[in-house]
């Protein structure tokens, strides 16, 4: 058998599905199985056990990107019995029906319906790491799933980092909202690096080069030994540095699934997004939040005084870090 799932396109959607990957694999040990997805999914998927193969879905927009999709599934067809969406777009329907695929799975959302053979009921219970889960299941590919396993990227060789390292990201896709703020980012790393006779790593992508930077300069005036990997890393490079860190300090943003995948104990700030819903998981992760009754709003930018993060302060997260620590 030969299953084709359409991968999310966002890292922390893309975490949560490991999973349902990993029962994909448990039910069918033998099937090969090829991830579709974004050109950086190589990076998360590739050599997991789940995954025998990774294809590369066109990224770009307009007729060019149009003509190149249908490229892609035409060199598909007949390629595959089964396609599984995790991804909840009308696109993604469209192209499994273009590559011919004759059994198609999916949640019954975005107008798509008729497109699948098998429209699955929306059903969302609890965390967001079941809704990809209950799709397996209620598609009748699992009878069940252990909802205490863990989230887990296995194929991770952490780098050395040469020493004790704090992990700080202090960006996050989406808006400001989501951010708490760069000076108490630096004021509690800076505490915890100190008591941990620790140096500072600091992530983020390219955009993020400007927070970052404002991390940078306020640890380097506390002198901290810091190091800012902003922009410069690929994401295996950076799910590796992030395996290599003590801990990881981060807003909810990728770099936070990214760290209780690898098993780095993480400090999470929330304000305006949903800690229950899509928080990190497992007894090494920890949210720090400030309950108000505006969140979460999940807005982009907050309109009023952006009081769930105003009121969270670093002494308050260094010490949940040093606690987990222990």
């Amino acid at each position: 058998m030969r299953i084709l799932v359409r991968a999310t396109n966002w890292l922390g959607d893309a975490i949560l599905c490991l999973p349902a990957l990993h029962a994909l694999r448990a039910a069918f040990p033998k099937a090969h199985i090829a991830i579709l997805g974004f050109p950086w999914l190589a990076d998360l998927y590739g050599g997991e056990s789940f995954c025998d193969e990774v294809i590369a879905y066109p990224t770009g927009r307009g007729i060019e990107d149009l003509a190149a999709k249908f490229k892609l599934a035409k060199s598909l067809r007949g390629k595959f019995d089964r396609a599984i969406l995790f991804q909840n777009a009308f696109e993604a329907a469209a192209f499994a029906c273009a590559t011919g695929v004759a059994e198609r799975i999916g949640y019954n959302r975005d107008g798509r319906g008729l497109l699948l053979t098998n429209a699955i009921p929306v059903h969302k219970i609890g965390h967001e790491r079941f809704y990809y889960l209950e799709l397996l299941r209620l598609a009748g590919w699992i009878p069940g799933y252990d909802i205490e396993a863990p989230i887990r990227l296995h194929n991770v060789t952490p780098r050395n980092l040469g020493g004790r390292v704090i992990g700080v990201s202090p960006g996050a896709a989406f808006g400001s909202a989501k951010r708490w703020f760069p000076d108490r980012f630096a004021a509690a790393a800076a505490a915890i690096a100190i008591e941990r006779n620790a140096s500072v790593a600091l992530f983020g992508s390219a955009a993020e080069r400007d927070i970052v930077a404002i991390v940078e300069a306020d640890l380097k005036s506390r002198s901290i030994q810091v190091t800012n990997y902003a922009g410069h890393t690929g994401l295996r490079e950076f799910i590796e540095l992030s395996a290599g860190c003590e801990l990881m300090l981060t807003n909810d943003s990728g770099a936070m699934h990214v760290a209780y995948a690898v098993g780095t104990p993480s400090v999470t700030i929330f304000g305006s997004t949903d800690h229950i819903g899509t928080g990190p998981v497992g007894p090494l992760a920890r949210i720090v939040r400030h309950p108000v009754d505006c969140s979460p709003c999940k807005l982009r930018e907050c309109p009023i005084d952006h009081r769930c993060m105003t009121r969270i302060s670093s002494e308050q997260v260094a010490l949940e870090a040093l606690d987990l620590l222990k």
